[in-house]
């Protein structure tokens, strides 16, 4: 139980590196211009997304997708929370400077990137048969071939 909430703190605190990173880059290098800071932000939620479908493609082969399901789900939660009420505070602005309309674009930004990168490792896993119950599938149907059905008489 301690390695599956430790899995889920490492993917939240790389999921809020990455935002980390972006909003340095942006305060750093593109302060003031709206353009390069949404590219940059554009970049930050492709990367959530990407880092998200490689995490779901590797739990997805050897963990249920109900188990692995909460723990990314937890993850994105924690991940979600920090990015939008620490994050902001790292680079020296208020989470609520932008106003509420920001704050809950940023919310469904970050949930869409989410959703979308766990859609699509998912979704690859499942169309490569490596998911865990299509492999458990696969050894039941090996499993059972070789037998013969059994007669039985009366």
């Amino acid at each position: 139980m301690r390695d599956r909430w430790r899995a889920v703190g490492v993917l939240a605190a790389a999921l809020f590196a990455v935002n980390v990173v972006a909003r340095v880059i942006t305060k750093l290098g593109f302060d003031g211009n709206d353009t390069a800071a949404d590219r940059v932000s554009l970049g930050m939620f492709i990367v959530v997304g990407l880092v998200l479908a490689g995490v779901v493609f590797a739990w997805g082969r050897v963990v249920p997708a109900a188990r692995w399901g909460t723990d990314v789900a937890a993850a994105v939660t924690v991940a979600l929370l920090l990015t939008v009420l620490v994050g902001p505070l790292l680079v020296g602005t208020n989470p609520f400077g932008g106003g509420a309309g920001l704050f809950f674009a940023q919310i469904w930004l970050y949930l869409a990137a989410a959703a979308a990168g766990v859609a699509i490792g998912y979704l690859v896993l499942i169309a490569l048969g490596r998911d865990h119950r299509s492999r458990q599938l696969q050894r039941y149907a090996e499993r059972n071939v070789g037998k013969p059905r059994r007669v039985v008489r009366r």
